[in-house]
């Protein structure tokens, strides 16, 4: 904070119409695991500041290690402002008032030492082969950190605050017979971690269920039920791109022109959440320090909202592609060393009928396929919601019995036709990072439309 008051003295000192200054700077631990060992230990930190200049509705973005280089960064913005195209009506938000977003500390990840790290990373790797003697962690790792942002602008806003990390990711093979299986997992949280075991017994699971290869079958078109994991990159690919306002105002979106409209199965409702508990992807403020909030983007089906910044809603409005369009606190930054964009947070899709789990959700497809994760999952079209990707962790269903694996297979199919067909959710709710941004908390989907499985 005293870094950006810093860089805002020297705006001030110039005279700029409008700045916006961010800053962040992050610590931690981290460990490497490879072929069953801890292969490197790192630790140290990072961090630096974003200056954002507008000038008669242009902008310009530089950014710089510390306030020492303010004076150069003001000028570097202020020379690519008055280059770039001017966007009428584009000024930086003005403040609102304050609010708190709760669970994004926990003090015991702030205690955590180098050792402790290791400690845990020798636990995990005890911890696979106790559960399989063949099986071995052939990479991942785990870290925890801290981290802090703040942002100060001409309008009024400053703010900052602190958030913690803790979060794993395994690679778990097992090689015999001259058969290799492997598996991934992972887990994160703002919080100490509370639930490795679980997340190394499914890596363990997944690397001894798909061992049982059986024939191929027939290109089908047939139920699928994509576990959490399995689902979540296609998803995050897609559905934030789709909700976006500027790709609706655009015709870039499937959702375009359909505002109002049903687009998905009654059933289902997509919130974005960026005030949520916990969240990975919670704040008190977006990207350019406006207040944030839950929103519903999908409420029983139909789509009832988009997620707009101001640069983006501004720019939609000046260019006569909407009529009306304001900040909904949705912008997202890569880093301080960009400008912010629009983007989601916490984005969650729900079910007002009755959850299931995975076994109930196997029992009720009866034949079909279980995919736990793709390849490929960036090409899905994110215009039309068009895919196409491989898969080598497939399960064969027959009779609601897991009679196999298959080798490897094609998945294809569209995301948004199949939303809008018949499906279930489950019971367990995780969460999973993002092709696009933010973070998405996402259920088991059995989709009973909409999907075709070519075995290789």
């Amino acid at each position: 904070m005293e870094s950006a008051r810093a860089v805002a003295k020297v705006c001030e000192s110039n005279s700029l119409q409008q700045w916006e200054v961010v800053g962040e700077q992050d610590y931690g631990h981290s460990i490497d695991l490879e072929a069953g060992k801890i292969s490197l230990a790192a630790g140290g930190g990072s961090g630096g500041l974003g200056l954002r200049v507008v000038e008669d509705g242009r902008y310009g973005y530089a950014h710089l290690a510390d306030a020492s280089g303010a004076q150069r960064a003001v000028q570097d913005a202020l020379s690519i402002a008055r280059k770039s195209p001017s966007i009428a009506g584009f000024e930086l938000p003005v403040d609102s008032g304050s609010a708190a977003t709760s669970g994004l500390i926990d003090r015991r990840i702030i205690d955590m030492s180098s050792d402790d790290i290791l400690e845990q990373a020798d636990e995990i790797l005890s911890s696979v082969t106790a559960l399989d003697s063949r099986a071995v962690v052939t990479g991942g790792g785990i870290g925890a950190g801290a981290g802090a942002e703040v942002i100060i602008n001409s309008n009024g806003i400053e703010d900052g605050g602190i958030h913690t990390s803790h979060g794993f990711g395994i690679q778990v093979g097992i090689d015999e017979d001259d058969h290799l299986t492997s598996a991934y997992e992972g887990s994160s949280s703002r919080s100490q971690l509370s639930d490795v075991e679980q997340v190394i017994e499914r890596a363990v699971y997944w690397a001894q269920i798909t061992r049982n290869t059986i024939d191929s079958g027939e290109v089908s078109d047939c139920p699928v039920l994509m576990t959490a994991q399995g689902f979540s990159p296609l998803f995050s690919m897609v559905v934030p791109t789709a909700l976006m306002g500027e790709r609706i105002a655009q015709g870039e979106s499937f959702w375009s022109k359909r505002m109002g409209e049903k687009v998905i199965a009654d059933h289902l409702t997509i919130i974005d959440d960026r005030i949520m508990e916990g969240g990975m992807s919670s704040s008190s403020r977006d990207g350019e320090g406006v207040l944030t909030k839950r929103q519903t983007l999908v409420d029983s089906g139909r789509l009832q909202s988009s997620l707009w910044s101001t640069r983006d809603a501004c720019r939609m409005v000046a260019e006569g592609k909407v009529e009306h369009a304001q900040t909904t606190g949705s912008a997202s930054r890569g880093g301080y060393q960009s400008p912010p964009g629009t983007g989601c947070g916490n984005l969650l899709l729900q079910s007002s009928q009755k959850s299931h789990s995975r076994d109930s959700l196997i029992e009720e497809m009866d034949e079909g396929y279980i995919v736990h994760s793709v390849m490929g999952a960036h090409t899905a079209n994110p215009t039309s919601g068009d895919f196409s990707v491989t898969t080598s962790m497939v399960l064969r269903v027959e009779e609601g019995e897991i009679i196999g694996s298959l080798k490897q297979a094609g998945l294809s199919g569209n995301i948004g036709k199949a939303l809008a067909g018949d499906l279930m959710l489950g019971d367990k709710i995780r969460s999973n990072g993002s092709y696009s941004s933010g973070s998405m908390y996402l259920p088991d989907v059995l989709l009973k439309q909409g999907l075709r499985i070519n075995p290789a």
